[in-house]
């Protein structure tokens, strides 16, 4: 094995933590962040251990600010980079089945911290990559069953084959925007806006518990009869802290909030979720627009955009964009780290698109810069109103805001 350098002792002795680790199967997943290289705009490094054609590799999410790649190594390729990559990095994390181990440093010194584990019967599985990709949720978890998931046999049923792929997806969302949050916090107050029959509500709280944290989750749904369903199922599996509240965005107001999700809240309904996402300084907002009505009637023809706008599906898509594009843009004003994606494929909903948001920094007054640019698209389009900004300003009253679809 090769000895590499490095300029700590501490980060010598990390570095043979994730080597032993690997050869005795407790590795889960190691987090190298504050990176301090050559390759511009890399933000963390995540690496994972994978089967690839029946050898257990080293795979590695690199994410930049406006993309992630994945590589994956050969172990001792892999832990080649690890050690390259370490000494670029002022901070690293690794996770194993039974400590936690964090790395800090600076130009003058190194501390090492580690937390032991208490025994758990939770087993890490590796991934394999080439036969089934890596689930978040465990397939055999009893709330599946009770949301007509799986079967009694723990199989997933085939007609809800593509809802399995969209908890997955969205748990593996989370999980990495989680990563870039405040991980240490053993409690998280977490609000699921339009929370329907309650499968991506469901498999959050699980895959908490499973992380060993406290998630204090609140499912907010208009229809009642799903929010005695939901209840029900909580009540039967132990989710002693998951419960469901019928109202929506209007009727219920949070006083704490870490997490706040709003996935397919109807036009200027995912305007009030994140506006209660920013106004509680919340650590994450997660939303999956949908109904985009606003903006369309105020709609004017840039009058070089007019051959392409004179189609009436080129300004309702124009008009969607513009939407989510003012809307991220309100909360990178607002100190937020954001990101705009395609959430699941279109074969499997029509809805798939994700804005993703990350807190940065407290700010006393929105980026002025970022300000300009609404306000530049706005007067280019000729848009008058747009709720999230006059909720920002408490210039918008609590109304009516969207429909039931």
């Amino acid at each position: 094995m090769f000895a590499p350098k490095f300029s700590f002792e501490q980060e010598q002795q990390f570095f043979l933590d994730i080597q032993q680790s690997i050869e005795n199967n407790s590795f889960d997943r190691l987090i190298l962040s504050q990176y301090k290289g050559e390759m511009a705009h890399l933000e963390k490094m995540t690496f994972r251990v994978i089967e690839l054609q029946g050898q257990a590799n080293l795979s590695c999410l690199y994410h930049y600010t406006t993309q992630d790649m994945t590589k994956n190594y050969a172990i001792y390729e892999g832990l080649e980079k690890i050690a390259e990559l370490l000494s670029l990095s002022k901070q690293a994390n690794l996770f194993t089945s039974d400590q936690d181990i964090q790395l800090k440093k600076n130009k003058k010194k190194a501390m090492l911290n580690t937390q032991k584990k208490q025994a758990s019967t939770v087993k890490v599985e590796q991934q394999q990559h080439n036969r089934e990709k890596q689930r978040y949720v465990q397939q055999q978890s009893p709330f599946l069953k009770h949301l007509g998931i799986t079967d009694e046999k723990g199989q997933i049923i085939p007609s809800m084959a593509r809802k399995w792929k969209q908890i997955n997806k969205f748990i593996e969302i989370f999980s990495h925007a989680y990563e870039q949050i405040d991980a240490t916090q053993q409690e998280l107050n977490i609000v699921d806006f339009g929370s329907g029959k309650g499968y991506l509500t469901f498999a959050l709280y699980d895959y908490l518990q499973a992380q060993h944290k406290t998630p204090l989750i609140t499912g907010v749904e208009l229809r009642s009869n799903l929010v005695e369903f939901c209840q029900n199922v909580a009540d039967q599996t132990g989710f002693s802290h998951l419960d469901f509240f019928e109202g929506d965005v209007r009727s219920y107001q949070p006083e704490k909030l870490d997490v706040m999700i709003a996935l397919h809240a109807c036009d200027i309904a995912t305007d009030f979720a994140i506006h209660t996402g920013i106004r509680l300084n919340a650590s994450m907002i997660m939303c999956a627009p949908c109904c985009h009505k606003e903006l369309r009637p105020q709609l004017k023809s840039p009058e070089v955009l007019q051959p392409m706008l004179q189609f009436g599906i080129h300004a309702g898509q124009q008009a969607e964009m513009l939407t989510d594009t003012l809307r991220a843009l309100l909360l990178k004003a607002y100190g937020y780290e954001t990101k705009v994606f395609e959430f699941v494929s279109l074969e499997h909903t029509s809805k798939n698109k994700m804005i993703l948001a990350t807190k940065r920094k407290d700010i006393q007054q929105p980026d002025a810069k970022i300000m300009q640019q609404i306000q530049a698209l706005k007067a280019m389009y000729g848009i008058e109103k747009q709720s999230l900004e006059l909720l920002l300003q408490d210039q918008m009253p609590i109304e009516n805001i969207g429909c039931k679809c």
